[in-house]
């Protein structure tokens, strides 16, 4: 075995998109993304604020997974690497915040809540026609209104070795795969033992933990887009409606039709 089999793998660094500066503390884009499209890793210097005025969008970085409807947004600090995507296409809006201009920071990636008036501010502030001092009585209001909402994380990471990391994609197209751990492993050339080993090693939970995980995460975007939980229990692998229901509750600790209404 070669000395340098252990390295860890460092990941490439992702590109650095910058929103071109504004007037005042917020830069807004928006466009419509169609079903499926998804964005490439990336950060931004600036503070995002990702929120869909339409459909559900979905934001995924190296700490978390999370599915925003039109009542959440997404804190995003500048330098976090993030991808973002929809299942079934959403009207979305970048919102770039100056880090020195904003009196708001969060740490670390943050669900916020978004009301009735903070929803009409972002459309306001994102229309052509508002002025400068108009935006900044405006978005003087938005960052008093910002409101975090507390929030179980959803999801679990891939693993890096070869044969899991074939699995984990497996998985993540298709949630509702049937196959046991022996028989995955059997379609990656690889002992259930060793694959078994490889969830463990480099997600620190088990493969059922990471499957269940990886269920419940697929099933975030339908719920948030109303689905029956019927179908929404077949569609990422659970025989009963009463089964991903109870796997929900157990992992998150509410039932799938508190999560976003909470």
């Amino acid at each position: 075995m070669s000395s340098n089999s252990h390295r860890p793998v460092v990941p490439p660094r992702a590109p650095v998109l910058a929103a071109p500066a504004g007037s005042t503390a917020m830069v807004f884009g928006a466009g419509t993304l169609p079903a499926g499209h998804w964005f490439d890793e990336h950060e931004h210097p600036q503070h995002q604020i990702a929120w869909a005025a339409r459909g559900v969008i979905t934001v995924e970085t190296a700490g978390g997974h999370w599915v925003l409807p039109p009542t959440r947004a997404l804190w995003i600090p500048g330098g976090t690497r993030h991808r973002t995507g929809t299942l079934e296409g959403a009207v979305m809006h970048g919102i770039y915040l100056m880090p020195d201009r904003s009196p708001v920071a969060y740490p670390a990636p943050t669900m916020l809540r978004v009301g009735r008036l903070v929803h009409e501010l972002f459309l306001h502030l994102t229309a052509d026609t508002t002025t400068r001092e108009q935006r900044e009585r405006a978005e003087a209001v938005v960052f008093d209104l910002l409101d975090p909402v507390e929030f179980v994380p959803v999801g679990a990471p891939t693993p890096e070795e070869s044969r899991a990391r074939q699995v984990a994609e497996i998985l993540r197209a298709d949630p509702a795969d049937p196959r046991t751990l022996a028989e995955l492993a059997a379609a990656v050339a690889t002992s259930p033992r060793t694959l078994a080993r490889g969830f463990l090693a480099e997600t620190g939970i088990t493969f059922g933990q990471w499957r269940t995980q990886v269920r419940l995460a697929a099933s975030l975007p339908l719920l948030a887009a109303g689905l029956p939980v019927a179908r929404i229990a077949a569609r990422v692998g659970y025989a009963t409606p009463s089964a991903y229901v109870a796997a929900f509750r157990r992992e998150v600790g509410v039932s799938p039709a508190r999560y976003f209404t909470r």
